[in-house]
């Protein structure tokens, strides 16, 4: 489940977080726009981009630095001796 988190849902929803935790702290700033103001405002298309970008970028590191090296057999899981071995390049 942490993977998914890591790898999936914070990427895309990154770049719309740090959007809104910004407006909010220049919303403080100056006084009188209204909490709906940044909602209506946001800039949608460029935060939905941004996290799709990072996304991708976080599935491409992912792809070329993860698994094991070419060449190399997967063990399955197995039950031996009243325990569970888990799987493993060999």
């Amino acid at each position: 489940m942490t993977r998914i988190l890591l790898h999936y849902v914070l990427p895309l929803l990154l770049p719309t977080l740090l959007f809104f935790a910004w407006s909010m702290i220049a919303r403080r700033r100056r006084a009188g726009a209204g909490p709906a103001a940044g909602m209506r405002d946001a800039p949608w298309m460029w935060l939905a981009l941004a996290g799709v970008v990072l996304l991708g970028a976080s599935l491409a590191t992912l792809a070329l630095t993860g698994g094991a090296d070419p060449g190399k057999t997967y063990e399955s899981p197995r039950y031996e001796d009243g325990r569970i071995v888990p799987g493993q390049f060999k």
